[in-house]
């Protein structure tokens, strides 16, 4: 199919990242630069949803909120059909950049714009759409309004899940206004314009990335107890040192990422806290969390068996417990074939250098390839790609070409 020759405003979509960039805003003292703090169902977070709620008004879209607070914004199309689905997420981990999931869901809304000022209507509905805590940082659960809303993940059971505060989702959206009762839309193909987060497109000097699918996922919360004690009078062989014990769990965790015996695994502990957090006492409890992230199923398989392996050492090593639990866990996931065709060929008559790779991040396109299928495509990103870093930073360049991509993959999408 041709391309049209409607294309973004690329002025007016960085225009718009930057004024959703400043709702959650924080100075970084260290590097002199401005990031976003804005957690899920935080105030910042309902400040930022209602002002795209009233961007959305403002092209007249039909806005919904459904249980678990996913915001739909519905442009009608010529026929009753099933809708083409363009979303991603606006909650950040507390140390954000303003481009991770918001440059999706602005995008989407540019999209809206340009199908106005041409006049013209889809055959097909378009929903532009923001999910609930897809960081996970608040509550623990990645990607948790997508699995609600595409059903892996109960309504009860995202409800029950609490912060360190011990406020449950359903409390924290009652809080902030949005726990609603619309039905999430049953799309006909789900698209997402997503940063890279890392360094692949800029070092191979790549314009756009075509994402092929996302690698498994699985988090841990532990608690590791032992016995606080003097540090000077007690002896080492004495000692039940619940800090020790958290030490070898991540180098043992790097071991297994550069043995090779997993594949291409990455790890990390994200959380580690000591109690009671003395100089002069030896810990008698850690809070830790440990992401564990694999191409491959079966090597994830075999990588969690062996951590269950290393905890029972542990135990038996160090006179500890540990207690765990999997907050998050998602297999690997490969997107559709053919929008991935429809993407490059798209790529390739707007002269642009498109690369196909898998994403290391999860995005909520996984959740929703499960219902109907799913494309994502990656904006290049500068300073390495960082992300999750006030450091994040796609140029107006970057943003529009892949913007562009999106835009006439969903015209297509919306006419078939």
């Amino acid at each position: 199919m041709p391309l049209t020759s409607l294309r973004v405003d690329a002025q007016r979509l960085s225009a718009s990242v930057q004024s959703l960039g400043e709702i959650g805003s924080y100075l970084d003292e260290p590097s002199g630069l401005r990031g976003v703090n804005r957690l899920a169902l935080t105030a910042e977070d309902a400040k930022a949803r209602r002002q795209i709620m009233s961007w959305m008004e403002e092209l007249e879209l039909e806005v919904s909120v459904d249980p678990i607070g996913n915001v739909y914004g519905k442009l009608a199309g010529s026929r009753d059909l099933a809708p083409l689905l363009i979303g991603s997420h606006i909650d950040s981990v507390p140390s954000g950049g303003i481009f991770d999931g918001s440059l999706g869901v602005l995008s989407g809304l540019e999209i809206v714009r340009v199908l106005r000022e041409a006049k013209r209507t889809p055959e097909r509905p378009l929903v532009i759409s923001f999910f609930t805590e897809e960081e996970g940082c608040r509550f623990g659960t990645d990607m948790l309004g997508s699995a609600v809303a595409t059903g892996r993940i109960e309504l009860a059971q995202a409800y029950a899940l609490t912060d360190r505060d011990g406020i449950t989702v359903e409390q924290a959206l009652e809080a902030i206004g949005f726990l609603g009762t619309a039905s999430a839309p049953k799309p006909h193909a789900f698209l997402e314009l997503h940063i890279e987060q890392g360094p692949v497109l800029l070092r191979g000097e790549h314009e756009v990335g075509l994402v092929t699918g996302v690698q498994a996922i699985r988090w841990q919360e532990l608690e590791i107890q032992g016995r606080s004690a003097h540090a000077g009078t007690t002896p080492t062989y004495l000692r039940r040192d619940a800090g020790l014990a958290a030490a070898r769990i991540n180098v043992s965790l790097r071991d297994m990422c550069t043995s090779g015996d997993y594949g291409e695994m990455r790890a990390t502990v994200g959380r580690n806290q000591f109690h009671p957090g003395r100089v002069n006492v030896i810990p008698s409890g850690c809070s830790l969390t440990v992401d564990v992230r694999n191409l491959d199923d079966e090597a994830m398989g075999r990588a969690a068996a062996d951590l269950e392996v290393l905890y029972l050492k542990l135990e038996a090593e160090e006179g500890v417990i540990i207690e765990r639990r999997v907050t998050a866990e998602t297999r690997t996931v490969r997107f559709d074939e053919g929008i991935r065709t429809r993407m490059a060929r798209v790529a390739s008559d707007l002269g642009l250098d498109a690369h196909e790779l898998v994403s290391g991040a999860g995005h909520d396109a996984q959740e929703w390839a499960s219902v109907c299928p799913a494309g994502v495509v990656f904006a290049t990103g500068e300073n390495e790609g960082i992300s999750h870093n006030p450091r994040e930073f796609s140029t107006v360049a970057q943003c529009e070409a892949a913007a562009n991509v999106l835009l006439q993959v969903a015209l297509e999408l919306l006419e078939a």
